[in-house]
């Protein structure tokens, strides 16, 4: 594509690159079969290929509107399109870039402005824990789109190993201690998180088993906590990078002196924000090697096991093949580009995994952004539910909390992270 930014964009880094990533695009439209608001509005300002022509625009001429705004925001951020795309285009790293230049000279209306303050001081707020269980016991007062981020109670069913043995609870742990390794194992960190710990504990709580299982001991640093995804789904990059900061301040020193091997990431949102580090400190001469160490040693759950084979407990291979409907969400396959990998691993796990007809496309959640559009994600989790609802297996599994809490709002069938289902045998 033929750009034509202006001198002073071009000596900036984001003017540099969103230059390069425009230039990539060829017009194909190859992405909109893959781009999941296409399929469902048909209009292609809401397809990747659309929204390029916009940020193009936008940053040629430094004009854009309400309805710029409105198509960029649209967007779930899912990256299908670039798993799709044959030129390599990183359409996320120039949606990032527009959407920042547009906002800069477009105002959301006051309500949206409020919603998504709300979002990020309160999910990140210490106050999260408490105003959630508030939120339980006004549940059916709140809007639908924040109401079905809000679990009526503590989750208590987990996988069996086995479909015919019934449920039974995961094991808890009582204290963190008891994740500790033995010398022949490794020592990891596990990031505390901010959200998960909440809406679904049982998911660390079984990821440090299943990691005790293998004999590595965890560490879990006091400081640092959300990885950053929240304040960037919601445009506000300072926030994201000092958060992004505070964990690498926490981790780089552990994994510098070898203290630690890796970062271990149970949600794939996560994990895929701190491969993303590297882009949001290119231009910081400190942090840019410290993020790309983290980069380096991040990795999700899944990952690490394939690594960790020789470490494997008998029982793991010996129970009853499980059959589960799988839903790969879209960090994990497009923006980790893991799922296949991962997906092997789990077969030979047991897991007899049942993919939906459409695994490729998101199922609506993407974060913060099924609260602010929630027509077009109850109508994309809708579809979804559809072709998982066509799969056998009595659990939907999944690999990050956002997919897992969007989808389970309105699932008949319990929807649990696998590692659940692992530590349960």
């Amino acid at each position: 594509m033929q750009t034509r930014l202006p001198d002073s964009l071009l000596a900036t880094l984001e003017g540099a690159t969103a230059d390069a990533v425009l230039r990539k695009c060829v017009h194909c439209g190859f992405c909109l079969a893959t781009c999941p608001t296409y399929q469902i509005l048909g209009d292609e300002l809401d397809s990747p290929r659309g929204r390029i022509y916009l940020i193009k625009n936008a940053l040629e001429s430094g004009a854009a509107s309400a309805t710029t705004l409105q198509h960029l925001d649209r967007c779930l951020g899912c990256r299908s399109c670039e798993t799709t795309c044959p030129s390599g285009v990183s359409y996320h790293r120039l949606l990032d870039i527009g959407r920042r230049a547009v906002q800069a000279r477009v105002a959301r209306p006051w309500r949206v402005r409020l919603m998504r303050t709300l979002l990020r001081r309160g999910l990140l707020s210490p106050l999260f824990g408490p105003l959630l269980r508030l939120g339980r016991l006004l549940r059916p007062l709140l809007p639908a789109g924040l109401r079905d981020k809000v679990p009526g109670g503590p989750e208590t069913v987990a996988c069996s190993p086995s479909s015919q043995a019934g449920p039974r609870p995961v094991a808890p742990l009582t204290s963190p201690a008891q994740a500790a390794a033995p010398a022949s194992g490794h020592t990891v960190i596990l990031p505390r998180g901010c959200v998960q710990p909440h809406l679904r504990p049982a998911i660390d709580m079984a990821t440090e088993a299943v990691l005790a299982a293998l004999g590595d001991r965890v560490l879990r640093p006091a400081a640092g906590a959300c990885c950053g995804a929240i304040p960037a789904h919601l445009d506000d990059a300072q926030a994201a990078r000092a958060l992004a900061r505070a964990n690498i301040d926490a981790w780089w020193p552990l994994l510098e002196s070898g203290a630690a091997r890796a970062i271990i990431s149970n949600a794939s949102g996560c994990g895929l924000t701190l491969q993303d580090y590297p882009d949001w400190f290119a231009d910081d001469p400190v942090y840019a090697p410290r993020a790309r160490r983290v980069a380096e040693a991040a990795m999700d759950i899944g990952q690490w096991l394939a690594q960790r084979r020789e470490a494997w407990p008998a029982r793991w291979t010996a129970a009853p093949r499980r059959r589960v409907a799988w839903h790969p969400p879209c960090t994990l396959q497009h923006g980790l580009a893991a799922a296949p990998a991962i997906e092997a691993t789990l077969r030979e796990l047991g897991f007899d995994l049942q993919r939906p007809a459409d695994a490729h496309l998101c199922c609506g959640s993407a974060g913060a952004w099924s609260v602010l559009n929630p027509g077009l994600a109850d109508e994309l989790r809708g579809r979804k539910l559809g072709h998982l609802d066509a799969l056998p297996g009595d659990v939907i599994v999944t690999a990050n909390i956002g997919c897992q809490q969007h989808l389970a709002a309105r699932s008949s069938r319990p929807v649990l992270h696998w590692v659940e289902c692992l530590a349960g045998r």
